[in-house]
């Protein structure tokens, strides 16, 4: 599956971008420890956008490309940001049989946006997975760490109302 870029603009700030120069600035020697560089720059700013990836090349001294592919090529990295709640449907074999794929449709369809895509105010994200290991409880979504199991389409916007802050 190929990873979405965010359309959103990019917000990080100046304390943001100090963690990351002192995180380069301790591994710079080592060009081999870029995916740890990547992953603090995750924590730091949530996900990698193209201005963070530019950053980690630039400080540790390696191709631009070279840190889009390692970002790409591994699921732990996200081009997108990540809403306050993040929405999670499970679309392995066991849920996606029992309706699954036609509960993310209408999240994406009532959220606006699509598969690792977050909403422009930030709130929400939506994300396809595998398997969370509920298969008793098909079809299951996440939001966050709260669990939502033999869930129908009517089910979405009682889900969604309940993040309505």
């Amino acid at each position: 599956m190929k990873k979405k870029i965010s359309k959103l603009p990019f917000k990080g700030t100046a304390e943001q971008e100090a963690q990351l120069k002192a995180v380069i600035a301790e591994n710079c020697h080592d060009k081999s420890n870029v995916m740890v560089v990547m992953q603090k720059a995750q924590d730091i700013y949530g996900y990698l956008p193209i201005e963070v990836q530019e950053m980690i090349a630039e400080g540790m001294g390696v191709s631009l490309e070279k840190v889009y592919g390692v970002a790409t090529f591994y699921a732990q990295f996200s081009l997108s940001p990540k809403g306050k709640y993040n929405i999670s449907v499970c679309l392995g074999t066991a849920c996606y049989v029992v309706g699954s794929g036609d509960i993310f449709n209408k999240l994406s369809e009532k959220l606006g946006i699509g598969a690792d895509e977050c909403t422009e105010d930030g709130k929400f994200s939506l994300t396809a997975c595998r398997c969370i290991g509920a298969c008793g409880l098909a079809p299951v979504l996440t939001v966050n760490e709260d669990v939502f199991g033999r869930l129908t389409v009517d089910d979405v916007d009682g889900i969604l109302a309940k993040y309505a802050d």
